[in-house]
């Protein structure tokens, strides 16, 4: 077992031993610790969020907004680290969908029809994942092969044992896409993160001002299967974590353009979604890295790996 591996194990191990109030000072304590030494994440993480909220705010509030930023960011990870010892109670009643979501995915789910939702990476989206398993609806989302394997084998093991079936994004079985299409056909949620993407083979989009790439997954996931496709806002609230759902968001006419101009249409759709979520709650979206493709890559291995749902 190696450092990375061993100081996960031990966030699960102390998270789940010691009394959520210790647990959470601790972990306060150490968001506090980064914010005011300024290293690589935290300085994108400003970077970003100075994006976010234009360049009119002041320094100091900005400062402000940041070190809340860290909190939420430490406060994922301690949740995280606490869920495979909750309840099922305890997990629906540590996050919220606004009413209206929760009755569109039950009644996607009822149809057989199935749901994308195309989530940004901001408040707990494992909260949310084991929210939807703990409802009963079957939930399928991808994530990412971590380094080292071990790391991976135990993520995967951790989301699995809250009831989600979860695809490698790579070296499965079947490719991961084709598994999702499956699955979305026989009335499954999948989820998916779709904020971030700075591979090739990322769809460019305007996105609070500047150009950055996202994912293809989620919009070419909808196109293919016809399923609805929802754009998740997620925050915290001081008692859960909580969501709200935007669309179903309308597809574009299969005869009105090529394959990939209307996955570039909806993608763009779900950016727009995603910013206006993303404004209500700066200070809950989790972006330590870089985002925006003039921003010079300076943070590399500076984070943690973003955890549960990934990108198809």
């Amino acid at each position: 077992m190696n450092l990375t591996e061993l100081g996960y194990v031990a966030g699960w191990r102390l998270a789940r031993a010691l009394p959520r109030p210790v647990v959470a000072a601790a972990f306060a304590a150490g968001a506090d610790r980064a914010h005011r030494r300024g290293g690589p994440g935290t300085a994108r993480l400003r970077a970003n969020l100075r994006r976010v909220v234009g360049p009119d705010l002041p320094e100091a509030e900005l400062d402000a907004l940041v070190r809340r930023g860290m909190r939420s960011y430490a406060r994922y990870w301690m949740e995280a680290f606490r869920l495979p010892a909750l309840s099922p109670a305890q997990i629906l009643a540590g996050f919220r969908l606004d009413p209206a979501g929760v009755d569109l995915l039950a009644a996607d789910v009822a149809a057989g029809r199935g749901a994308v939702v195309a989530l940004p990476h901001a408040g707990n989206w494992d909260a949310a994942g084991a929210w939807v398993a703990a409802t009963g609806w079957p939930i399928t989302t991808v994530a990412e092969r971590l380094k080292p394997e071990a790391v991976y084998e135990r993520f995967l093991a951790f989301r699995q044992s809250l009831g989600m079936e979860i695809l490698p994004t790579h070296g499965g079985d079947r490719p991961a896409f084709d598994v999702l299409v499956d699955r979305v056909r026989a009335g499954t949620v999948v989820p998916l993160l779709a904020d971030r993407d700075l591979s090739a083979r990322g769809v460019e989009v305007d996105f609070f001002g500047g150009r950055t790439r996202m994912p293809a997954g989620p919009a070419l996931l909808a196109v293919r299967t016809g399923a609805p496709l929802y754009v998740a806002s997620m925050w915290y609230e001081p008692d859960a974590a909580c969501a709200s759902l935007e669309g179903p968001l309308p597809l574009p006419d299969p005869d009105s353009a090529p394959l990939d101009q209307r996955v570039r249409l909806l993608t763009q759709r779900i950016a727009d979604a995603l910013a206006a979520g993303i404004a209500r709650h700066p200070e809950d979206w989790h972006m330590l890295q870089r985002m925006w493709l003039d921003q010079r890559s300076t943070d590399s291995g500076a984070t943690p790996p973003a955890p549960v749902t990934g990108q198809a």
